[in-house]
C-alpha cells in the first residue's frame, strides 16, 4: 500500500491548496464533496492514486468546485474507468 492510501484516512474529503497534488491531472470536474468522493474512492479500489481538491473551501453544504485529481502516470487509466461509468 502507498503511503498516500495510509494517510488518506487522515486527509481532509476535499484538500485546499495542497502541494502534494501539484502538478497531478484532473480527471474530472464535480460540483460537490459528496459526489467527487464517491469517485475519489471507487479510483481508489482500483488501485488508482486518486484525490479531491479544491481553489477555494466549499460551502457548508459541501459544494463548490472540486477536481478529482490523479498522478500523470496514472491519468489514462483513471480517465478510462470515469468515462466508461458516466
Amino acid at each position: 500500500m502507498s503511503p498516500f492510501r495510509r494517510r488518506a484516512a487522515k486527509d481532509p474529503p476535499v484538500s485546499v491548496g495542497d502541494p502534494r497534488f501539484d502538478g497531478w491531472e484532473t480527471v474530472s470536474t464535480f460540483e460537490d464533496q459528496a459526489t467527487a468522493v464517491a469517485w475519489r474512492d471507487r479510483l481508489r479500489e482500483l488501485g488508482i492514486d486518486a484525490a479531491c481538491v479544491a481553489d477555494h473551501p466549499l460551502d457548508r453544504y459541501g459544494r463548490g468546485d472540486v477536481y478529482l485529481v490523479v498522478p500523470p502516470d496514472q491519468w489514462s487509466r483513471a480517465s478510462e474507468v470515469v468515462e466508461n461509468v458516466e
